[in-house]
């Protein structure tokens, strides 16, 4: 085979995967703007009169601002918490290396591959024994449980690239572990601490399961499950759900791409080391 027809294989099969990656943000994007009929008739053609309608009344009919809200807490706090507590926890486990410290490593490895589902029951149990369903704080602290384990394995690996002579250098010069830390690891575990921000933010704003378990009233829903309520038993309104998540989406993306370029190479070193 010729070179240019390598070329030319090369080309086809990079157009074809990249028509596969975006076809669902195509079908997405027009189905939020086409009416019912045309969802019907044609179903994966450009509508022929655009329906911006459906986004006004998606907001209406779905009471987006409070579901807006409610996602921006559960996520903000939750994040803020996985950040804080799992880098410091991540910087000890990394630094400590004794028999204690790698089993409660070997511990959140172990955690990582419990699924959900096998907790779901108990899990609604307690929170309704302990007061916390239908409460966003509820929500919050479960989502940390899960993400905890996930965020440790991932930050702890990125420390051990941190060179020792630096902390070293700081005790000695007076500095105690907590300005240590902050001072000298904390900054230098910028990218995998953006990384770590992107992935949990991902996680808890696209929460489905979780939020439908734990999350059952109208006041406390979040953008997930005010989008999944579209689909009814006897109508399915799919113009109002794809505009709510052409507009849900909005935020997340944004985040994204402000911080994409620390993403490969902070999961990258993060894996490697660990």
């Amino acid at each position: 085979m010729s070179k240019k027809i390598q070329k030319y294989l090369s080309v086809l099969i990079k157009l074809a995967m990249t028509l596969l990656v975006i076809s669902p943000f195509y079908i997405a994007l027009i189905y939020s703007v086409k009416s019912k009929q045309e969802m019907v008739t044609d179903r994966l053609a450009f509508p022929k009169t655009i329906h911006w309608d459906n986004f006004t009344r998606a907001i209406e009919t779905s009471n987006f601002g409070l579901a807006l809200r409610n996602s921006l807490v559960t996520t903000v706090l939750a994040v803020l918490f996985i950040t804080l507590t799992c880098t410091m926890a991540s910087y000890i486990i990394a630094r400590k290396n004794n028999r204690f410290y790698n089993l409660i490593y070997y511990l959140f490895v172990g955690a990582m591959i419990i699924p959900f589902q096998s907790i779901m029951t108990p899990l609604y149990i307690d929170m309704t024994r302990w007061k916390l369903l239908n409460t966003l704080h509820g929500f919050i602290f479960a989502k940390i449980g899960f993400q905890i384990a996930f965020t440790v394995l991932l930050v702890s690996g990125f420390v051990k690239s941190i060179p020792k002579e630096l902390e070293e250098a700081a005790a000695i010069d007076g500095a105690g572990l907590y300005s240590v830390f902050f001072r000298i690891v904390f900054p230098l575990m910028k990218p995998i601490v953006l990384t770590s921000i992107v992935l949990n933010a991902l996680n808890v704003w696209n929460d489905f399961q979780m939020s439908l378990t734990l999350l059952q009233q109208k006041q406390v829903r979040n953008i997930p499950l005010t989008q999944y309520f579209f689909f009814g038993e006897n109508s399915i309104e799919l113009g109002l759900a794809f505009a709510l998540f052409i507009l849900s989406v909005i935020p997340i993306l944004a985040l994204y791409l402000m911080l994409q370029k620390y993403i490969i190479g902070g999961i990258t070193q993060g894996a490697v080391k660990g």
